[in-house]
């Protein structure tokens, strides 16, 4: 009776598990990757970089300001003062009103707005570099979930085909067909499946909790774990490197930051001319009006901005450095990903023939078992085959959807998938 009940129980939590599931979001693969696009904080805070380099742009636009500038000078003694005069009045001082303005020349203010524009293009690019990076921890997490999930099944699977027996046992052990060790051997198990079961209960639940962070999400989520989640590979290698090469986003931002360092290397052989001051100035000297224009430039005998110019073209080799390191990077990258994705794939397919043979050896042996043909130990053992097998199926499907990713991750697909 007792079993009975929690036979019971297990088939309504089960179908409570379904209804709240159907309550909570469903998230395949392509859902998860695009909510994270939108709510995952890290990503709202890189935005906030290319704002502001949105900004700098504005401000590589505007003009110097002019300068105005007051000077004022009196005697200092009444000694020095024109006779029969007071000290402060307009025959003893000189006051000086001064406009003017500094003249960028050279191109510079063109070059400085070129070198703000092509800094946003390296931070826009190396945005979407850094959401190449989450994709893949967010796919790596909604795989978790999976596999903790499908781990889950397997053991309501396997608990509820034990607590069954369980049930026919005792009522076997009544009518004195089996012993009390038969009994005590199926509810041991069964016992051992429910253990089990709560700490793949747990393991769902923590997993899920670490999606919802990434995702930036607050409501309870549920995985959809019929979906495939296969996006488009191409089926040749030298396909997916020429692709990559071309649209990988940290392939991109290294050929976006050679182009800011060309135009910095202009900017700075521009600023190695000096910036001209030009103006007019009104000049009441002992109550006479005087105006005049002036000039002025600094004399470029020591700083001709030697060292940033020098900067300028080490930071440009850098980055070449850099765009050749990545490439080839890329290529080691690709290439081994797409051998373990192909071998991957083999194993899960070449797993299928191994699952009927389990399953359909558990079936014989079970009905052989309740027939009276076997002991129960080789039911147990056929039992426990049966778990093992469908546990290693799916960390076989895990490695391989594993190896999916990690190729989506290299080649960029990832980014692509999320949209």
């Amino acid at each position: 009776m007792v079993f009975r009940f929690k036979h019971a129980f297990s088939i309504l939590f089960s179908l409570l598990l379904c209804f709240t599931a159907t309550a909570q979001s469903n998230y395949t693969l392509q859902k998860a990757l695009q909510t994270a696009r939108s709510n995952n904080p890290v990503l709202k805070t890189e935005q906030f970089n290319v704002d502001a380099a949105q900004a700098e742009v504005i401000t590589a636009k505007l003009f110097i300001n002019p300068a105005f500038n007051f000077n004022y000078m009196n005697v200092a003694a009444k000694k020095y003062a024109e006779p029969n005069s007071n000290l402060y009045s307009a025959i003893n001082n000189q006051y000086v009103f001064q406009l003017g303005k500094t003249f960028q020349v050279a191109g510079q203010h063109k070059y400085k707005t070129d070198v703000a524009n092509k800094n946003v293009v390296f931070t826009e690019k190396n945005y979407t570099e850094t959401e190449r990076n989450l994709f893949a921890d967010v796919a790596a997490k909604w795989l978790e979930v999976w596999t903790a999930q499908k781990q889950l099944d397997i053991l309501i699977t396997a608990r509820n085909n034990i607590e069954s027996l369980v049930i026919t046992n005792q009522n076997r052990y009544k009518n004195q067909v089996i012993t009390q060790t038969d009994l005590y051997r199926t509810e041991l198990l069964s016992k051992q499946y429910a253990i089990q079961y709560k700490t793949a209960l747990q393991e769902v639940v923590n997993r899920q909790n670490e999606l919802k962070f990434l995702l930036g999400v607050q409501d309870s989520i549920n995985i959809d774990t019929a979906d495939n989640f296969l996006f488009r590979i191409p089926a040749e290698i030298d396909n997916l490197l020429t692709q990559s090469l071309q649209n990988r986003s940290d392939i991109l931002t290294a050929k976006s930051f050679i182009e800011v360092s060309n135009s910095n290397i202009k900017l700075q052989k521009s600023l190695a001319f000096p910036q001209p001051e030009l103006g007019f100035f009104y000049n009441p000297q002992n109550a006479v009006p005087y105006w005049g224009i002036y000039a002025a430039i600094d004399l470029p005998f020591f700083n001709r901005n030697q060292g940033e110019i020098k900067k300028s073209y080490l930071l440009k080799q850098q980055a070449e450095q850099h765009l050749f390191t990545v490439q080839s990077q890329l290529l080691t990258e690709i290439t081994t990903a797409y051998a373990s994705y192909q071998l991957q794939q083999q194993n899960v397919q070449n797993f299928q023939a191994v699952l009927q043979q389990s399953q359909t050896i558990l079936d014989n042996v079970k009905y052989a078992y309740l027939k009276g043909g076997t002991a129960i130990i080789d039911f147990l053992e056929a039992q426990r085959s049966w778990l093992e097998t469908q546990q290693q199926y799916y960390d076989a499907l895990q490695q391989y959807r594993q190896g999916y990713i990690q190729l989506l991750y290299t080649t960029g697909l990832i980014n692509q998938l999320a949209k």
